[in-house]
Parts: C-alpha cells; sequence; structure tokens
C-alpha cells in the first residue's frame, strides 16, 4: 500500500447504519476521498437478506460482534447476549426491520438538553424524510423515491395527491409487512377494546395507537444500509475506498501548534498488519475521522486511544490524551418483558396454522413455508421479528405513551431456542423511558478485547414500577372479548404473580435486551461535563473528530432506534460537507 492511498479527507470508522449513509452522502463530492472501515465482511452472507435469517445472523461470528453483559442485579444476577451487527450494514443487516422514529418530544427534548433547537422534532422530520422511500409515496410525513409514472401506476392510492408531494425522495425503502396473521388481529381488536386506539401510522409525532409495523424491506427482502447506500453509488466512485475485515485498534491524535489536540488518522488492524490511515495531508488541508462504530464500539475506540475517563484509561496503562468522564457513562436500552400466552385452536379451524409454533415444527410445515417464500416472497420467511406493535401507557398518571409492545405470533424459551410445541403468542413489553442508566468501558488495552457492557437495568424504584405496571396492562389487554374465542392462558410468567414485588422480580427472570443501546457519547451543552460531543456532534477538547452514531443520543427515543441514527447520520453529513 502506497503512502498516498493512505490518506484521505474523511475517514469513516464503521460501515453501519450511520456510516454507510455518510459514506454514500460524503463521497457523492468526486474532490474527496473518503475511506469506510469495517470490522467485518461484506454482507455477502445469505440469511442477512432473507427477513428470517436474522435467526442464524445473531450470535453468529460471520455477522455479530457476540458481546455479552456483565451479570446484572436488576435481572437477578443474570447476563444478556448483546447483538450488534459486524458486517457491511451494521445492524440493520441483523435487526428486526421495524421502521420506527419515537415520538415528537423525544427530539424537543434533544433540543432542550443541547440548547440547539436544530434537534427539535420540526427540524428533524425533514432529515427522516430526505433518505426515506415510503411505500404509500409522499406526504407531509413521509418521502418516497420514484418516477410520475411509477406514481400514476398507483391510481388507488390516490395518485394525484401522491404527485402534488412528491419529492425526490430517498433510498431507505419503508414497505407493508407480506403477511398477516388472525391471532395478530384478535390482540389488537382486545388492544382496542382496552382502550389502545387503532393507527396504520406510527411515525406522525405521536406513536400512540395498535397496528402492524412498516418495515425496511424492499419485495420481501431485508433492506439494509449497505444496499440502501452503499452499493447504488459508492462502490463505482473512484474517490470511495471501503476496507472490511478491517479493526481499527485506536485512533491517532496529534498535538497542534497552538496546544489543542487533533485526531489526524486512525490505526487499523488489516489482515496481518497495522496500517495507519490519515485525515491530514499537510497543515493546510484537514479532513475529519467520523466514529461510526455504535453505542458499543464508539466509547470503546475513544476509550482505547486516551479519551475517556481519566481513572479507567490510567487503570489500564492508557494515557490519557482527553478527560472526558461521560465516554462510556449514560448507557440506556429498552428491556422486554416476554409474556407467553397458550391459545386453542376455533372450532373447525386448523390448529397448523394458527401460530407459528406449531407451522414450523413439522417437515411440512417447514417445506410449505419456505415454498411460499421461494414462490412469493411471503409468508413467515418474510416476518419481522415482530409483527404487530403497540404503544401505549402504563398507567393514567402517565402523560405520553410510554410502553412499546411487540407481539408475535410463536414463543420458545429464550431467543435461539427451539419454539414451544404448542400454539402460542408472545407480548413483549418495553419501558420506552427508563430511568436506569448503565455503561461500557474496556477491560483491558487490547483493541482485540470486548469491552464490559452494564445496562444496570432495572435499578430504579420508576423502572420496577413500570414493570410491574407494564405486565397489568399486557394482562389487562389479553383478558379482553376479542380474544376469549382462542382461550389465552397465561404461561410466563404465570397468573400467581399479582404483588409488585412479585412481577419486579418476575420481570428481572423473564426481560431481555430489545437490541437498543444508545447514550454511551452523548451530546449536551457546554457546561454539561457528561457530555462527549456537542451538539454538532464533535468530540469536546479533540479537533477533526465527531461520533455519528446512537452513541450520541443524550435521551433514548421512544421506539426502535435504527431509522433515528439515520436521521442524525443525515444531518451530521450536511454540517461535515458545510465544515460546521
Amino acid at each position: 500500500m502506497q503512502e498516498n492511498d493512505q490518506v484521505f479527507d474523511y475517514i469513516i470508522i464503521g460501515a453501519g447504519t450511520a456510516g454507510c449513509l455518510l459514506a454514500n452522502r460524503l463521497s457523492a463530492d468526486a474532490s474527496k476521498r473518503v475511506l469506510l472501515i469495517e470490522a467485518g465482511r461484506k454482507d455477502d452472507y445469505h440469511w442477512i437478506h432473507i427477513p428470517v435469517g436474522y435467526l442464524y445472523c445473531i450470535g453468529n461470528p460471520r455477522t455479530d460482534w457476540l458481546y455479552s453483559t456483565e451479570p446484572d442485579a436488576g435481572l437477578n444476577g443474570r447476563s444478556l447476549r448483546y447483538p450488534r451487527g459486524k458486517t457491511l450494514g451494521g445492524s440493520s443487516s441483523i435487526n428486526g426491520m421495524i421502521y420506527m422514529r419515537g415520538q415528537a418530544r423525544d427530539y424537543d427534548q434533544w433540543a432542550q438538553l443541547t440548547g440547539d433547537m436544530s434537534w427539535n422534532w420540526d427540524s428533524a422530520l425533514p432529515f427522516f424524510k430526505m433518505h426515506e422511500d415510503h411505500y404509500k409515496g409522499a406526504d407531509a410525513m413521509h418521502g418516497a423515491r420514484g418516477t410520475a409514472p411509477e406514481l400514476m401506476k398507483n391510481k388507488a392510492d390516490g395518485y394525484q395527491q401522491q404527485l402534488r408531494h412528491h419529492n425526490s425522495g430517498g433510498e431507505w425503502r419503508v414497505e407493508k409487512q407480506r403477511l398477516r396473521w388472525n391471532l395478530l388481529d384478535a390482540f389488537a381488536e382486545a388492544a382496542v377494546e382496552a382502550g389502545i386506539p387503532a393507527t396504520d401510522d406510527f411515525n406522525r409525532g405521536n406513536n400512540e395507537g395498535v397496528g402492524y409495523f412498516e418495515v425496511n424491506q424492499k419485495s420481501g427482502w431485508r433492506w439494509n444500509t449497505a444496499k440502501a447506500f452503499l452499493r447504488p453509488k459508492c462502490y463505482g466512485r473512484p474517490n470511495f475506498e471501503l476496507w472490511s475485515s478491517a479493526q481499527v485498534c485506536k485512533l491517532v491524535i496529534t498535538p497542534q501548534a497552538d496546544g489543542s489536540q487533533r485526531c489526524t488518522g486512525v490505526e487499523v488492524w488489516v489482515g496481518d498488519e497495522r496500517v495507519t490511515a490519515l485525515s491530514t495531508r499537510d497543515s493546510g488541508h484537514m479532513g475529519e475521522v467520523i466514529l461510526c462504530a455504535g453505542a458499543i464500539g464508539s466509547p470503546q475506540i475513544l476509550q482505547l486511544s486516551g479519551i475517556g475517563p481519566a481513572a479507567l484509561l490510567q487503570q489500564h496503562g492508557i494515557p490519557v490524551i482527553q478527560d472526558l468522564p461521560g465516554v462510556g457513562a449514560n448507557l440506556q436500552d429498552h428491556l422486554q418483558i416476554r409474556s407467553v400466552y397458550k391459545v386453542q385452536s376455533l372450532p373447525g379451524e386448523k390448529a397448523w396454522g394458527l401460530s407459528l409454533n406449531t407451522m414450523a415444527n413439522t417437515l411440512l410445515g417447514k417445506a410449505r413455508i419456505g415454498l411460499e417464500y421461494a414462490l412469493r416472497q411471503t409468508g413467515p420467511m418474510s416476518m419481522a421479528p415482530s409483527q404487530l406493535g403497540a404503544f401505549t401507557r402504563s398507567s393514567p398518571d402517565q402523560l405520553y405513551p410510554n410502553l412499546e409492545y411487540h407481539v408475535q405470533p410463536l414463543s420458545l424459551d429464550a431467543f435461539g431456542e427451539p419454539l414451544h410445541n404448542f400454539n402460542a403468542f408472545t407480548a413483549s413489553v418495553c419501558n420506552l423511558n427508563p430511568s436506569s442508566r448503565g455503561s461500557v468501558n474496556i477491560k483491558s488495552a487490547r483493541f482485540e478485547d470486548a469491552p464490559a457492557i452494564a445496562p444496570n437495568y432495572l435499578s430504579t424504584p420508576e423502572d420496577r414500577q413500570v414493570a410491574a405496571d407494564s405486565l397489568r396492562v399486557t394482562r389487562k389487554i389479553v383478558g379482553q372479548s376479542a380474544l376469549a374465542k382462542y382461550q389465552p392462558q397465561e404461561f410466563k410468567p404465570g397468573v400467581q404473580f399479582q404483588s409488585d414485588e412479585d412481577l419486579a422480580r418476575l420481570a428481572g427472570d423473564i426481560a431481555t435486551t430489545i437490541f437498543h443501546p444508545v447514550g454511551t457519547t452523548k451530546m449536551g451543552r457546554d457546561d454539561d461535563v457528561m457530555a462527549v460531543v456537542d451538539s454538532h456532534l464533535k468530540v469536546r477538547g479533540i479537533k477533526g473528530l465527531r461520533v455519528v452514531d446512537a452513541g450520541v443520543m443524550p435521551l433514548i427515543t421512544s421506539g426502535n432506534t435504527n431509522s433515528p441514527t439515520l436521521m442524525i447520520a443525515e444531518k451530521a453529513a450536511k454540517w461535515i460537507q458545510a465544515g460546521i
């Protein structure tokens, strides 16, 4: 590798959700050389692209970092598997594919916490629409791609209105799911009977309601960010370079003549050698290094590079370049409590198709499922992990919906375990706004060693109360008449558990992560000592370095976190291009 080949205007660390979008936007300027570094392999593993393939990607070293949490007191001493994508597309290659922005109040809170109104809902919405390609077409809340002739084919969808609002849209495809289940329809009816309104769009600023999730798929295939942002444009650009199977060891931080510190490159382990890529050609041409390694990877790389809590760095013999106590702190995640209900088929109804449990537990059933997907890309193999969603309140005292349900027509003891041999559904519920805070801290100075991930779930009285209340809300929904025909029987946690104390303890026994870690490099005001980046995502005290991923969220969004991460990257791309 020649020295000139290792000098770039922009170095992006992590080809995940944010990194792929940034690579697309920044390499559009042919005068800028862009390097995208990914520790995992290319996304050519077939199970990445078949929606149900997440079952074979999570826990697979081909596509997953294989993290685990530290034993957690809130989970009664349990450790959890903690999946994070390790391939092109990052976690968008292994996640649940749910398109969810959260609530308008989330972004208004970010604006208050950072003192920057450009983060509020009204300002964020255009950046969601900028890359969105919504199957219904463009309107005031959604963006869509396509030419006028394409839109005119969809007369049933009101193409005249689509044409009036049509914009250039974007690359991030959003579609309806390609299946329905009578059992899930009945759950939705029961939720309405319990006071939760029906909705056909969770993404208009207030997601309260019950309905089927929209998904990031295209014609029944997973639509990850590598397909959306890298494949169509980047690979053909001579100013774009991708290093895959290349793990960043540390950042290169160089003292400047004025006494400041600047990130001027990265040290990368490629194959069997350590290579340095530079983001500075000379004193008159300064580039940027952009960390997009996620809420686990980005704080780890910062700490390995001497940027983080001084005591932690000194403990591992790492020279302190910038004492930032917030690096690795403020970890937030959504903990889902999985209630399982056995059900009975209706008189005259085939038990085989009531839930996925019985459908997928026979050779004939598996053959039918495979054939349907092969012929039409529909059916269970096109399934997102969760199909039906609901947002509601854990108690009337809550001002906003603070619970999210992921409902599935299946059940199992734990992720990766076989399906039960009886018909059942699972109603997983999570606290959208947890007050518990955890941490991500290196265990050694070796880049190969995974960090200690300590979510501290259910560590506050508020979170334990919401956990208990949420299980009661689940019971209220299941107790409605719409589900009575299926004779639901509570299998987990069990009707014998009724008190707040019992339910909170049982939540610790049966709850698991829903894979939404955020906050470990949070943005904030100048006087917030725990803020790692400013409102333009620049790392405090280090020039030429930004973090652009879910770690910068000061508060977790009220829903799934993939799409908000894309919005963050879209805003960052504009700032970087403008030199802000």
